[in-house]
């Protein structure tokens, strides 16, 4: 089943259940995920790949981590509470997350893959990481640990 239709479907689902915060959050990624498609029409598709499926993800999960990073340095608990149960919903549409020793794991390869040696390298890192990553890990988490396992 495409992103789409299932989110289609949950949709309906929260609209039954009377799930406020759900039906908002999957309206939010249809709304998202249509304004992409638009965005493609210039370039002759006419749906999304599914890695452009979980690019948009992978930016919506981006924005409320920030967002509830902003509201609890303000001191607004209750608007970050929000934020992150709209994070767990957009969470349950990206692929399985992997654990730090995982993503250790793989920017280890990385790093012998393209013989880097110090924190100058951390761009020829970077790069291949991000790609082999995206959706799976967060961007900060894997330069928290790149840049570690480089200055090391």
């Amino acid at each position: 089943m495409s992103l789409k239709a299932r989110i289609d479907e949950e949709i309906k689902a929260a609209m039954k259940s009377k799930d406020k915060v759900r039906l908002e959050t999957v309206r939010s990624i249809k709304k998202v995920i249509l304004e992409k498609e638009v965005s493609v029409r210039a370039s002759g598709a006419e749906t999304l790949t599914p890695e452009q499926e979980i690019e948009v993800l992978v930016q919506l999960a981006k924005q409320r981590r920030e967002s509830i990073e902003q509201y609890r340095k303000a001191g607004r608990e209750e608007l970050a509470a929000k934020e992150a149960q709209e994070l767990a919903i957009i969470e349950e549409y990206l692929p399985k997350q992997l654990s730090e020793e995982e993503i250790s794991a793989i920017i280890d390869e990385i790093i012998a893959q393209v013989g880097a040696t110090s924190a100058k390298d951390m761009g020829k890192v970077m790069g291949p990481a991000m790609q082999q990553l995206k959706g799976k890990a967060d961007g900060k988490k894997v330069q928290e640990i790149v840049k570690a396992k480089l200055n090391s």
